[in-house]
């Protein structure tokens, strides 16, 4: 598999667990989870920020954010078709990017100021682990008032975007 087909996948998984999260997050009562509520809201904030900041980087572009995180909590529905659009950006923009453009460094700036330099297949992955790192925490707290939290992983993105996987025999074992 190439880098570019495996970011293609790995963005696609990202959509999925961003939607499966932020699906749950609808469950939550707010009088009786507000704290949590907000606090999964604010993580989840924060990721959506970093991914727009970076498309523009990817781009050229500026971004027009002062910090990573916004500085009001959004109201759930705005953040989660924010989210999405941000998603479709990204798929959208691997279907364009070539992979001679992936190898490319880009330089740029971070909102707190310090200079970088990073490949566009590096600021790529960045993006997704950072939005892993970061559903992780948000289903922690979920798990903490015993909310079941998205079985977030690449695994069970796979097999439920194609069930088929799940007919493939297995291997014999070595040495057999």
């Amino acid at each position: 598999m190439s880098a570019h087909a495996l970011l293609r996948s790995l963005f696609a998984y990202q959509a999925w667990a961003n939607d499966e999260l932020l699906e749950r997050l609808v469950s939550l009562d707010p009088p009786v989870h507000g704290k949590e509520r907000q606090a999964v809201i604010r993580l989840i904030d924060h990721s959506h920020v970093v991914s727009p900041i970076f498309s523009a980087h990817l781009v050229g572009a500026s971004h027009g954010y002062s910090a990573d995180a916004s500085e009001d909590t959004p109201a759930l529905d705005e953040l989660r078709a924010a989210v999405a659009a941000t998603d479709r950006w990204y798929l959208d923009y691997l279907e364009t990017v070539s992979s001679q453009q992936l190898s490319e460094p880009v330089a740029f700036v971070f909102t707190d100021g310090d200079k970088a330099l990073m490949s566009r297949q590096e600021m790529l992955t960045h993006v997704v682990l950072h939005g892993v790192y970061h559903r992780g925490e948000a289903g922690r707290i979920l798990a903490q008032i015993s909310v079941t939290p998205p079985w977030d992983t690449f695994a069970v993105h796979l097999h439920r975007a194609e069930p088929s996987r799940r007919l493939q025999k297995q291997r014999e074992p070595l040495g057999a």
